[in-house]
């Protein structure tokens, strides 16, 4: 069946340092411009656990165990982009703390240090961003008096968004920061480039648009909208239950967030375009307009893993 507008091709992928990587079924790519101009273009396979194990594939199941997948490896593909340029920067660079744990901490230890490292992480965002908007609406709620559950909620998920918001502004300032938008929107528009059936040239990716539905900030953005309204029917009696039940449900909200961001990255219509629109507004702070190299970059890493030509010959002609 040809489609007659968009039609949906499966990749996806993530910036990374300089960089791009994609992924196309179990294979995935990863191309990075070295500071001598040369793209280094790697490809590998990553099997992710609902294809492990059937039952993490289900609806709903799925969303949570994707997550876990994206940061495994996305964490991976990140270390790989960042080799370059620690190779580059050599080790008469290195800080006096990086020097004394070269010499001081031995590989096993240094896994424990990052893996506490990544846990403290975790727990930060989690206050930050579940707990600390709960606190603020259970203060408005005694503040004001109300007894509107609904709105103390509603209130604690604006903060929420609130607060998402003025992190991405604070980061985008960083030079490093704003090139991986860039890098972030060069994989956006190669994606709709090739859903769109054109060829995929540097000319006809920079036309395509920097947003797209599938988009792991839609994602974000579905979990603080749909969390929202969950938390309408959910009262706990008291503030240390409140701060439990916003962690806990963390997944289920996970989990229905992923099964909407399906749905619209597989159908486009009238709905489809309005349940999509938040999500694609807030991709107009995580994505910036590429430069020419920059697409090079996310065209390596797209043909490394996808047959695009094949694709426009099965959809569009």
């Amino acid at each position: 069946m040809k489609c007659n507008k968009k039609c949906y091709s499966g990749i996806g992928g993530q910036a990374v340092i300089e960089g791009i990587m994609m992924k196309n079924k179990d294979d995935y790519s990863v191309a990075v411009r070295k500071s001598d101009g040369q793209i280094v273009v790697k490809k590998d396979k990553y099997l992710m656990l609902s294809q492990k194990y059937k039952i993490l594939g289900l609806p709903f199941i799925r969303g949570i165990f994707s997550m876990v997948d994206s940061l495994i490896l996305g964490s991976k593909t990140l270390e790989y982009s960042a080799s370059f340029f620690d190779e580059e920067t050599g080790s008469d660079s290195e800080s006096k703390l990086d020097k004394w744990l070269n010499e001081h901490v031995n590989e096993k230890t240094m896994g424990i240090i990052m893996s506490i490292i990544t846990v403290v992480s975790v727990v930060f965002a989690l206050l930050v961003f579940s707990v600390l908007p709960a606190a603020i609406g259970s203060l408005f709620k005694a503040i004001t008096k109300t007894n509107s559950h609904f709105l103390t909620a509603f209130i604690e998920g604006i903060v929420r968004i609130i607060i998402f918001v003025l992190y991405i502004k604070l980061i985008s300032r960083m030079e490093e920061i704003r090139r991986t938008f860039e890098y972030h929107g060069s994989e956006h528009k190669c994606i709709n480039c090739i859903e769109n059936g054109w060829d995929l040239t540097v000319e006809n990716v920079l036309k395509a648009s920097k947003e797209h539905k599938r988009c792991g900030t839609s994602f974000l953005v579905y979990v603080m909208v749909i969390s929202i309204f969950l938390f309408m029917f959910i009262n706990p009696p008291t503030l240390m239950h409140k701060f439990i039940s916003r962690i806990v449900l963390i997944p289920v909200v996970a989990g229905v967030s992923y099964e909407v961001l399906r749905f619209a990255g597989k159908f486009d219509n009238k709905f489809v375009d309005f349940i999509s629109r938040p999500g694609m507004w807030m991709q107009g702070l995580t994505t910036l307009e590429p430069d020419a190299k920059e697409v090079e970059v996310a065209i390596k890493a797209v043909e490394e893993v996808f047959d695009w030509r094949k694709f426009q010959s099965e959809n569009f002609r």
